[in-house]
C-alpha cells in the first residue's frame, strides 16, 4: 500500500484479504465503514459518515478468469475525524484480536485477560471490553 493507502488495480489473493485489509486499515485509522454490497464477487464499503461528507468508499471485485481481487474503484483516505466513532472499534472483532494475541498465548497459555487488553491498546489504540478480550 502506497503511503497506507489502496490504489485502484491493486490485488488481493481471496475475498478474505481484501476484508481483512479493509478491517486494519479503518481500526488503524480510527474510522468505519458499513458494508454497501457483498456478494460472490464483489465487496463495496463505504465510511459511515458517507452522508456526512466522508467520500471514502473502495469497491473490489474477483477478476473472471484469474484468481485475484483486484479494487476497481477508490476514493482515497477518509475525510472524517477520529472522534466519529467509540473507544471501542465496531471491526476489530474477536478474530482479528485472536491472530494479534495467538504467539502471546502460545507462549504463556496463563495469561491474563488484563494483558490482553493491554496488548490490544498498544498495537491498535483501542480499549477492548473485558468480554471482548
Amino acid at each position: 500500500m502506497t503511503n497506507g493507502e489502496f490504489t485502484v488495480r491493486m490485488k488481493f489473493n481471496s475475498r478474505e484479504t481484501v476484508i481483512k485489509a479493509v478491517k486494519d486499515y479503518t481500526i488503524r485509522r480510527g474510522v468505519d465503514y458499513w458494508v454497501h454490497e457483498s456478494e460472490l464477487m464483489t465487496f463495496y464499503a463505504k465510511c459511515t459518515q458517507y452522508d456526512a461528507g466522508c467520500d471514502w468508499l473502495i469497491r473490489v471485485s474477483k477478476m473472471s478468469k484469474k484468481y485475484c481481487w483486484k479494487i476497481r474503484r477508490y476514493t482515497g483516505s477518509h475525510t472524517c475525524t477520529r472522534a466519529t466513532i467509540s473507544q471501542d472499534h465496531s471491526k476489530l472483532d474477536s478474530n482479528i484480536i485472536a491472530k494479534e494475541i495467538k504467539p502471546l498465548v502460545e507462549i504463556d497459555p496463563s495469561i491474563k485477560v488484563k494483558s490482553v487488553i493491554a496488548e490490544v491498546q498498544s498495537k491498535f489504540n483501542y480499549t477492548i471490553s473485558y468480554c471482548k478480550a
